[in-house]
């Protein structure tokens, strides 16, 4: 699974849950406008965010993006011609089934007397499952990291247990069985929550 994220407003990203899929390519254009959703990578965002989204005060979210579940290309392209730092750039409609979260950011920076009424509202429109808006991106960011290399260390763990026990093919029975439950366990976890 490859990872991009996309700062959206509330709204849009609210529209695009009814609708099924997201149409703006940045604040203030649309994917027919500029021809493909600007995206970041992770190292990327806040400086995007300071940069374009600095004077919103609407409340904001982060979508993480799942490039697996997209059924249109991503692209890393420089952002203006000739640049050296490439973006990945959607080419097409972003389906609302590849965001796997929608993270409420802070509108403090932004709009500090209506803080607490942009993240009730931003809170109210996305719904999350883990993310707190008050949580940093560096803590979702390792906490997802050592879940993952748990899980590498499961498969591990089986697959040298199988080798010990039962030669080179007990270890590939040890590396298939840590793969399923690795599987299972990262779906259980990553499962998007449902509506009542």
């Amino acid at each position: 699974m490859a990872t991009i994220f996309h700062l959206a407003l509330a709204s849009d990203w609210a529209a695009a849950q009814e609708s099924g899929a997201y149409t703006t390519s940045t604040l203030g254009r649309t994917l027919a406008e500029e021809g493909f959703i600007h995206a970041s990578r992770a190292d990327q965002w806040t400086a995007v965010r300071e940069r374009f989204y600095g004077d919103v005060s609407e409340p904001l979210v982060l979508l993480q993006i799942d490039t697996d579940l997209l059924d249109v290309p991503v692209v890393e392209e420089p952002a203006v011609p000739g640049g050296s730092e490439t973006f990945p750039h959607i080419y097409g409609r972003l389906s609302a089934t590849a965001v796997v979260k929608a993270i409420p950011l802070s509108a403090a920076a932004e709009a500090p007397a209506a803080a607490p009424v942009a993240a009730a509202a931003a809170a109210a429109v996305v719904p999350t499952t883990s993310a707190q808006p008050t949580e940093s991106f560096s803590r979702i960011y390792f906490r997802e990291m050592f879940f993952n290399m748990a899980m590498l260390c499961i498969v591990l763990a089986l697959g040298t247990i199988g080798g010990l026990l039962g030669g080179w093919i007990g270890g590939l029975a040890g590396v298939a069985a840590g793969g399923v439950i690795a599987v299972v366990l990262y779906r259980r976890r990553h499962a998007k929550p449902t509506l009542a």
